[in-house]
């Protein structure tokens, strides 16, 4: 008898769980009136807060042209703009339109920022592993990315890069090594 009841009661289950799924499709999208839209999605404050809203500022990321010199290309990011979010948006590369017009990114798209902070006017760029790998060129390019994009989000006196909390010396395009990279030291890296 319980085996009777229990089919009795997955079929029933069954049957009901059946209708969850029948959820009418069209070819063409449909309005939904605003007064049959729930859950106050519709409302421009962010739930739990006081009056919060989302807002969004627009920043550049540098990245490589076709040419191999460096060029901002705009991301939005939320506000108030801080530099890991930045630097993200970088790491992320091209879009697929960038790419076809000849863009790229010598920052490794698996690169991990582990902190980034300004302080003092120079970003403190915590980083997951070592740009060297990447071979001379590369690097070069990647800390002039890193420089210029940090510079728009706020480090304006430059960049300090770490790996894994041990500050690393950065290569220059005429191949010395300083700890703190500024823009003025990649000047040559940008469009002539």
């Amino acid at each position: 008898m319980s085996k009777m009841r229990l089919f009795a009661v997955l079929s029933i289950t069954a049957v009901l769980l059946s209708g969850c799924g029948l959820i009418p499709t069209s070819a063409k999208p449909v309005t939904i009136p605003s007064g049959q839209v729930q859950l106050n999605l519709l409302n421009p404050k962010i739930p739990g807060t006081n009056g919060g809203r989302v807002r969004f500022n627009t920043k550049p990321v540098y990245l490589v042209d076709a040419t191999g010199h460096l060029a901002p290309q705009s991301r939005i990011v939320t506000a108030p703009v801080k530099l890991a979010s930045v630097l993200d948006q970088l790491i992320v590369g091209p879009t697929n339109i960038e790419s076809s017009a000849g863009y790229s990114s010598d920052v490794p798209s698996k690169l991990i920022v582990l902190q980034a902070i300004i302080k003092a006017k120079i970003g403190y760029i915590d980083i997951s592993s070592s740009l060297a790998s990447l071979g001379r060129a590369k690097e070069v390019l990647a800390v002039g990315q890193l420089v210029f994009t940090s510079f728009y989000a706020g480090a304006t006196g430059g960049i300090e890069i770490s790996v894994a909390g041990v500050s690393q010396l950065s290569m220059l395009p005429d191949r010395t090594h300083v700890r703190v990279v500024t823009g003025k030291d990649c000047q040559a890296l940008l469009e002539p």
